[in-house]
């Protein structure tokens, strides 16, 4: 574990009691937790539990129907708009499927939160972008567009856009989907050694086993029947030591990594 989560001081992010729906059906309620800044925190679940939902209502997509959402101690839930876009500049998000502009380049989807969030010039912003794209591994690339590129570059270019801002937080939805397994690996990879070196505090919904036992410092587990989580901890230990037949069901579905 790195010295960044190991770290006092206020969490990065504070989750208390969020009850989180759509028109009227609630789909998660007595939702808490606190993630600790540089940790590597995964939601996670079987399908139709509520992990991406979650997450939406954590980044401010959808409003929660109660509850508070805090990053490093100041409501999010709650802020009017100016604060609430100060807090948008301390995190970033890597959508399923790289959610990249088509009719634009690498480098222009990158500049994108550049161009949104600060007063930099063109050649700044480009500067910028062309330095993110190198960091995921995709120098050279930046004049692409994404339909020129494979699914496992497109979600490396959507987490350098995710970065631009240098984000202290980044969220990511089931990164993995729709991956192989190198790919995937290799962007597993990639997320530790962002955390590793910048100390960015990284949270995930997947369902992925490989990559819940590869990165995560701790989860916690979702249940559709339960309407909320039903186990919280570090993967291994959970899955050696649950009595919940729903947990051990979920990350015993085949041999455990090794050590």
């Amino acid at each position: 574990m790195s010295e960044a989560t190991q770290s006092s001081g206020t969490p990065a992010i504070e989750v208390d009691k969020l009850e989180c729906g759509y028109e009227g059906k609630i789909v998660l309620t007595d939702i808490s937790f606190t993630v600790p800044r540089g940790e590597i925190f995964f939601i996670i679940g079987g399908s139709g539990c509520g992990k991406s939902t979650l997450l939406r209502h954590l980044v401010g997509l959808n409003q929660p129907t109660a509850g508070t959402v805090k990053f490093f101690g100041q409501s999010f839930t709650d802020a009017g708009m100016a604060a609430r876009r100060g807090l948008l500049k301390t995190f970033g998000m890597l959508f399923q499927g790289g959610a990249l502009w088509t009719s634009l380049t690498l480098r222009q989807n990158v500049a994108l939160p550049l161009e949104e969030y600060t007063r930099l010039s063109r050649r700044e912003i480009a500067e910028i972008a062309t330095l993110k794209l190198a960091q995921v591994g995709l120098a050279g690339f930046e004049d692409y567009f994404p339909a020129e590129i494979s699914g496992g570059m497109k979600k490396r270019a959507g987490l350098a856009r995710a970065l631009a801002l240098d984000p202290a937080i980044v969220f990511f939805d089931e990164p993995s989907a729709g991956l192989d397994p190198v790919t995937s690996r290799k962007l597993d990879e990639l997320i530790r050694q962002i955390r590793d070196t910048f100390g960015t505090t990284i949270v995930v919904v997947s369902h992925e086993l490989a990559s819940i036992f590869e990165l995560a410092d701790r989860v916690v587990m979702l249940d559709r029947a339960q309407r909320g989580f039903i186990a919280e901890g570090r993967p291994r230990d959970l899955a050696a030591g649950s009595r919940d037949p729903r947990v051990l069901e979920f990350l015993r579905r085949g041999d455990l990594p090794p050590q």
